[in-house]
This record gives C-alpha cells, structure tokens and sequence, in this order.
C-alpha cells in the first residue's frame, strides 16, 4: 500500500519543517471543520452566513490536500499497487525503491513548475477568498510538490556516488518543464523560439508516448505512488496531443477545490476519532446485549460494527486494524477460519452505506446526485450484510456455539454506554435527506459530535492525544486527495480527446447485448478491484463507463453502484486483493490461509454482485429517471 519515500535525516531543519507542516494541517482540517459547522450555525439561528463561506472551503481543502500530500511523502503512505509485495529479493526491492523514488522525485519537479506557470497565468485576473488572494492559497501548490520531489529523491535511498541520480532526475525534470518555465518567465507573450521549442517537446512526446505510458505501467506494478503514475500519464498524453502541460495544475487546483469535496478528509477524520477511542468496544457490549443470544446474533453485530466505521473513513483496511482484534476475541467460540474470513470480509461493506466516502467520489466523478447514489447503495448494502449473516447463522448452527440467555440489564447497559455512537448515523441521514445540512456540513457536524462525545462526554481521547489522531488520520485523507488531484488531470485529456464516447461506440459495434456487456464489466471491474485502489479508480475508470448508460439503457446510479460492489469484491480476490494482505498482517496469518478463509465470503460478495447487475430496481428504486 505505500508507495516511495521517506523522508530520511532528522537534521533540525527537517524536523523543524515536520512540525510546522503538521501543525498548519492540523490547523487546515480545524479550520475546515469550524467554517462549515458556522455557516449551517449562523443559517439556522440568524438567517444568516459565514463570510465567503464556500470559497474559503474550498481553498482550505486545497491547502489541506497539498499538506497532507506533503506528509503521505514523508510517511511513505501514499498508495500504490500490492503487486510489490509478492517481491522477496531485498535486492530487486532496493532496486525498485531506488527507481520509484527518481521517478516520483522528477514527476514532482514537472508538477512543481507547472503549479508555478499555472499561479503566474491561470490565475488571472487574481481573485479574492474573503480579503485574501486565491494566489496566496495557491502558492502552497509549488511548495507542495518541491517538498514532495525533495523526500522521494532522498527515499530513493541511493549512496556514492549514486546520490548524484537524485540531482540528474530533478534537473531532468527541469528540462521537460521547459514549456512551462517559458509561460511562467514570459506569461502568454512567449517569444518565437519558445513556441518553436515547444513544438518540438511535442512532436518528441508523440513518438515516445507509448513506450513512456508502458514504462509507467511497470513502474506502477513495481509500487511506485500512484498519484506521480497518473500524473505522469496526464502530461505525456497532453503533451502528445499538442496540449500545454500546466494545464496539469489547472486540474489539480480545480480537483481540490471542489467545495463538496471537503467532505472526504471531514468524515475521515470523524471515523478516526472514533476508531482511535473505546467506541468500537462499547458498541461491541451493546450490540453483544441485544443480540448475542440469537443464533449469529454476534455475526451480525461484527458486520453491522464493521460496515459503520468503513462508512466514515473509507478504508476497509482501517476497519480491519482498528476493529479486528476486538472482534477476534469476541467471536472465539467461533471456527478461527470462519472468524479470520467473516472479519477480512466484513470490512468493505460499509462502502454502500452513508456517509461512504467512495460514494461522494463516485458522486463527484460522473456528476450523479449524490442522495439518489445514497439510496441506491442501501438495499444492495442490506443484501450483502443478510447474505453475510445467513452463513454466520448456518455456522453457529452447525458448530453449536453457545448463546447466552437474553438479559435486559445487560442490553440496556450496553445500549446506555454506546447510545451516543449509536446516534450518529441516524442523526447524519436525517440532516442529510431533510436538507438541514448540505454534504460539508455534515461533515463538520460528524467531527465536533464525535469530539464532542469522546473528548468531552466519554473522555477517552484527552486533548494531549489528538495531535496523534490527526497523525493516523491525515496520510489516509493525503494518499485519496493526492490521486483524486492528478487523477483529475488524467481525466481531463480522457473527456477532452472523447475517449469515452469513441470507445463506447466500438463496444456498442462488437456487443450489442446488454446482458453480455454486464458480465463483461463484471468481470473487467473485478480484475480493475484486484490491481488498483477505489480511489483511483473512481476517478479514472468509471468516467470511461459513464457513456455506456445511454447505449445499453443503464441507469447512472446503478452503473456507481455496479462499480462500487465490483471493488468491493476485487478488495477480497487473489492473488492481489488489498484487505487479503492486511488481514494476513493484522491476524498473523499466511497469505494463502488467509485466502482460503476468505473464499465463503467472496462467492458471497460474487453472487450478490450478479443480483444487483441483473435487477436494477434495487439500486435505482430511489432515483429519477
């Protein structure tokens, strides 16, 4: 899961530099939070707003994304593809580390002087967030990618005379900015060799496109970051296509800040507090009191538990190694096989349930009412979660797992503990389809009530804690915005050259049934769910199937929905399926174990995708036509 670079050294200006970019995210994501949560405060009681409310959120999550971005390079979180984990030579892993760090290190300089030409020309004429100019936010997108270039040059980890490398690449990377370092010294205005050089960087970008674009491919599969692989595709095929490289940064800057989109780090944040609190155990003691003594009344709390903290951080990965060792020990009457599978399984279905953060990004991508895609994951969500706890039933049948008696003491004591948890979702899908709260402010909403309930009510996170929350939290938010900003960029030229609409047209020609067509996508999407994460794919991949709705009649909503449950399974398939390696790593187990346990639940999750392939009414049951 982590791509390239570390940031190495601990010199006092390195960890001078940690601090102050910690703090000012932390000081982002504090700010993002309390303009929204004032806005919806001042419009409920005055009729009132927050000053240049929107913009303000949007620029604010520009800066949070760049930092963020910043912090997953000195982590080493950004996301890459799990391909780079069946390597056990040190010496090929070195080798690849070394090479994913150059490579990153020179797309970071490219995107450093494109965000530099697109400050000095796209930004014009300057325009005002409050009293403040959009350069100023904007200018912490060159800072951004320097620091970012910096830190995979050095986790490159090259000694020798090999530390030259790191050099040559950012000099390179230099080189090939040409076209943009010419708009940023002589704006629009450049003089004839300029243009002449120009046209010949892109003349050279449309004879080495392909090589370049499968050099990209390989380094991707060798687990280079995710976000320079995309961004790198998007400047050779703009470049290739006789199109201006910063146009980049354009796309960067108009992917993050996007106002509804500040939703994503929010409930990010929001599912890490909780995750790093003791909800998950009070929720266990509840749900264990109201249904421990049904047969697989405890599957059906592990699932529902699993599917509400997925819902909020988006990671399926989190969920495992927040909830897995709790669970674990909860459900050891049960088959340690069956308990490894149903937990490795379980924490992907929160993806269809509000407030799922690949659902706002399915939303955003293609354009689709985010409520209608809300309403059209929950029927689907409720069939996988009854699938899942039918086998969990026919397990404690078979097995004879003892049920302790119904005691309403202790369902009532378990319910008083955790009542202010169990709240929180009822509360968010009231304020959301009433249309009391946009998206953002229920976002914000999220944060200050679970702060609130275990900071101030429960008392388990002690202010001294938080900047440690805010640790674990923000790599997550940094590795989605990173790929949803260079993403952007990719599916620009995608839309741009009418890919989609060509590629459409030349399936509509070879399939012209929309049954055969189904299966087709199923099986590409579950290929698409083994190899690269949601994220990415969102933003890449579902824009190229968005055309297919209007030739073989499928409904916008339920193509998100095919897309999500497609992944969701992909996450669970061998040999690269991303939850097998963390629960093998969470549980302790060996990979091909784990597999074997997960098999149940994957035939599962395949028969329920079918179901809602061929029967659109459970998806689109809540949408317009």
């Amino acid at each position: 899961m982590n791509g390239a670079g570390s940031a190495g050294g601990a010199g006092p200006v390195s960890a001078l530099l940690r601090r102050a970019e910690d703090g000012l995210c932390r000081f982002s994501l504090i700010c993002l939070t309390l303009v929204p949560a004032a806005n919806a405060l001042l419009r409920a009681l005055f009729n009132s707003r927050f000053p240049a409310a929107p913009p303000l959120i949007a620029h604010l999550l520009l800066v949070t994304g760049l930092l963020s971005g910043m912090i997953c390079s000195r982590t080493g979180d950004h996301l890459s593809i799990g391909l780079v984990n069946f390597i056990q030579g040190r010496g090929l892993r070195r080798l690849l580390d070394a090479w994913n760090g150059l490579l990153a290190a020179f797309l970071s300089v490219i995107f450093f002087w494109c965000s530099v030409s697109f400050i000095r020309v796209g930004l014009y004429p300057v325009q005002y967030v409050g009293f403040i100019p959009d350069r100023a936010f904007a200018l912490i997108m060159p800072l951004g990618f320097a620091v970012m270039a910096l830190r995979f040059a050095r986790g490159a980890g090259l000694r020798g005379w090999l530390r030259v490398l790191p050099f040559l690449a950012a000099l390179a990377g230099t080189l090939a900015s040409l076209p943009a370092i010419f708009k940023f010294v002589w704006g629009l205005n450049l003089p004839d060799f300029a243009w002449a050089l120009t046209d010949r960087f892109c003349a050279a970008a449309a004879l080495v496109k392909i090589p370049v674009l499968l050099l990209l491919v390989l380094s991707a599969l060798g687990g280079a970051p995710l976000f320079t692989v995309i961004g790198g595709a998007a400047l050779i095929l703009l470049q290739s296509n006789w199109g201006e490289i910063d146009i980049t940064a354009n796309q960067i800057y108009t992917a993050l800040t996007q106002t509804s989109l500040a939703a994503i780090p929010l409930f990010t944040l929001a599912g890490f507090i909780l995750s790093e609190s003791r909800a998950g155990e009070r929720l266990v003691a509840a749900f264990r009191g109201l249904f421990g003594w049904l047969p697989g009344g405890m599957i059906l709390a592990t699932v529902l538990l699993c599917a509400f903290f997925t819902s909020f951080t988006g990671a399926s990965g989190v969920t495992i190694l927040a909830l897995g060792g709790i669970l674990y020990t909860v459900l050891s009457a049960y088959p340690e096989r069956f308990v490894v599978g149903l937990l490795t399984a379980s924490g992907s279905i929160g993806l269809l349930f509000p407030p799922s953060l690949p659902i706002l990004l399915v939303g955003a991508a293609t354009r689709t009412n985010t409520a209608h895609l809300f309403l059209g994951g929950i029927v689907p969500g409720l069939i996988l979660v009854a699938a899942t706890v039918a086998l969990g039933i026919a397990v404690s049948l078979k097995t004879k797992v003892p049920l302790a008696p119904f005691s309403l003491r202790e369902a009532a004591r378990g319910v008083r503990g955790a009542w202010i948890e169990m709240l929180l979702p009822f509360l968010l899908i009231a304020g959301y389809f009433t249309g009391t709260l946009s998206l953002v402010e229920l976002s914000a909403a999220a944060v200050i009530y679970v702060l609130t309930a275990e900071v101030l009510i429960h008392r388990e996170l002690p202010l001294k804690k938080l900047p440690a929350v805010f640790a674990k939290a923000i790599p997550g938010m940094g590795g989605i915005l990173s790929i949803m900003a260079l993403a952007q960029a990719l599916s620009f030229y995608i839309v741009d050259s009418q890919i989609p609409e060509q590629f459409a047209l030349w399936m509509r020609a070879a399939v012209s049934s929309r049954w055969v067509f189904l299966l087709l996508l199923n099986l590409a999407l579950l290929i698409t769910g083994c190899l690269i994460d949601i994220f990415s794919a969102i933003w890449i991949i579902l824009p190229l199937l968005m055309p297919f709705c209007g030739i073989y009649g499928i409904h916008p909503v339920h193509m998100g929905i095919i897309f999500l449950v497609n992944l969701e399974a992909g996450f669970l398939t061998p040999p690269v399926g991303l939850n097998l390696f963390l629960a093998s790593y969470r549980f302790n187990k060996p990979f091909v174990e784990t597999t074997r346990n997960v098999l149940p639940f994957l035939l599962i999750q395949l028969a329920v995708v079918i179901l809602i392939t061929y029967v659109p009414a459970l998806s689109v049951w809540g949408a317009g036509p």
